[in-house]
Formats: C-alpha cells, structure tokens, sequence
C-alpha cells in the first residue's frame, strides 16, 4: 500500500490536518481495524475499477465517497478492490464548520457521503475522476472545502475557544478543573459540555479519553516499558482503568496489541 500526505495552505491550513493518497497496485481482500483516533476524514473512491468494497459485520458497502465519523467503538472489516483514494482529515474540533448535519450525528458511521452532500459534492467527484495529478486533485478539493467553510462557518465563532479548550483537555486534571477552566474562559461548565459536542462530536470526558487511548499506543508498540508505567504516563489512576478504557476502544487487551492489527497505525496519530 502507497500512503503520501499532503500539508494544506492558506485559511484551510487551521481546519484540515493534512490531504492524503492511499493506493493498491493491485485488487486485493484487505483486513483492518480502525479505532478512535479524534477524527474525521472524508475518502474519495477514485479508482479505475469502482469503490471498494467493505464488509462489516455480514454488510457489504461500496461508498464512492467515505465519510468516517468519530470512531468510538471498535470497528473490524475487510475492503475488497484496488485502493485509489484521496482523503481529507480535519482536526479534532474544525469538521464541524464544514457540515450542515451536527457533527455527533456521523459518530461510529462510515456513510456515502456523495448520497447527501447535494449536487456540488457530485460535481467535484467526476472531475476528480477526470484528473490524475495529486496536486490537481486537491486543488479541486480544496475549493470545494473552502466553499463549504464560507456556508458554515458563520455558526461556528467559538473556535478560537476551542483551541484553548482542548489544549486544557488534554491534561489529566481536566474533569476536576473544567468549572475553574470555564469560569476563566467567562463560560459555564454546561456551555463547555454543549461546544464539545458541537465541535467534536464528543463530551470532554470521552475526548479526554480518546486522547490518553491515543498516546498509549507508541508506547505500547516500543514495547520497553510496563503497563503500569505506561497508564500512569498517560494519566490514568491505574493500570485497571488503562485496561478498561483500552478494551472499550480496541476490544482488546494491552498485552494482546499488535502493530499489525490496524492500519491506523503507520499513519500520524492526531496532534
């Protein structure tokens, strides 16, 4: 498998994490895992043969455009074809401004989003069929995106907010401290509850843990320290709750992690 990304520029550049290209040189049956990683990233089937498949719990799907939402539960499937993609992953709390639909709605769903994104999302899939460039490609997907923003942005004016917001959420003391934080931002801790779920699709405290899933995981695969360390490093109180927390996000336990399980893996983790 080819994997490449690609970094944004101008006003997109604080919305999008990168634009990426996946492809296969040939068909081929693929199993995967995708765990919760913070984000949500729109996949544009392009290859000569059709979409690929995926099977998923005895369903089969062939979405010509992907849209995965926030992965919280473990999702195990298999995708069938010869992989041409191209991909946009958001930041954690920036998809939101692109969508119509609240964010929390696409939460552990992978839909056809060329089925409900209207004329202008069907228009942009056949010229990115049309063109072979990967940088004439995103050129394309990035006016598309830029369109999108200027719709819906004007409902989202807290964003800079948000920023600081999570760069507190991701410290183990969040959930103690997040009436003391809300009350220096001039927010009730309610208001914090609401712009998490607008702008992430998630509540502090399951952000919260997502990230600390997140940040066990190079840890876990360099293989050179115990997992109490670990869990006490990323800041849980225990290696029972680290354990918890990580079957509920892999189904599986810390010992039994292999790098091969996902391809989600040789991929950056979200910052």
């Amino acid at each position: 498998m080819h994997y490449r990304e690609y970094r944004p520029g101008g006003a997109l550049s604080n919305y999008v994490q990168c634009y990426f290209t996946c492809a296969t040189d040939a068909a081929s049956l693929t199993e995967d895992r995708v765990f919760a990683n913070g984000c949500v990233e729109i996949m544009f089937n392009l290859g000569p043969q059709g979409p690929q498949q995926l099977i998923s719990a005895g369903r089969v799907s062939a979405p010509r455009i992907q849209l995965w939402g926030q992965t919280i539960a473990p999702l195990v499937f298999s995708s069938l074809g010869r992989h041409s993609m191209l991909g946009v992953r958001f930041f954690t709390h920036t998809a939101a401004c692109f969508f119509e639909e609240p964010i929390a709605l696409f939460n552990n769903q992978v839909l056809d989003f060329y089925d409900f994104a209207g004329k202008e999302i069907r228009e942009l899939y056949a010229r990115l069929l049309e063109t072979t460039a990967p940088g004439d490609q995103i050129s394309l997907l990035e006016a598309f995106l830029l369109a999108r923003l200027l719709r819906f942005r004007p409902r989202f004016t807290k964003l800079k907010l948000m920023n600081s917001l999570l760069l507190a959420a991701r410290q183990p003391d969040f959930p103690e401290r997040v009436n003391t934080i809300a009350a220096r931002h001039g927010v009730s801790s309610r208001y914090v509850q609401k712009l998490f779920i607008t702008y992430t699709g998630l509540s502090p405290n399951l952000f919260l843990k997502i990230a600390r899933f997140q940040k066990s995981l190079p840890l876990l695969l360099e293989k050179q320290a115990p997992l109490t360390a670990i869990a006490y490093h990323c800041g849980y109180y225990d290696q029972s709750h680290f354990i918890k927390d990580f079957r509920a996000f892999t189904g599986l336990a810390p010992s039994h992690f292999q790098p091969l399980l996902s391809s989600d893996l040789y991929w950056p983790l979200n910052g």
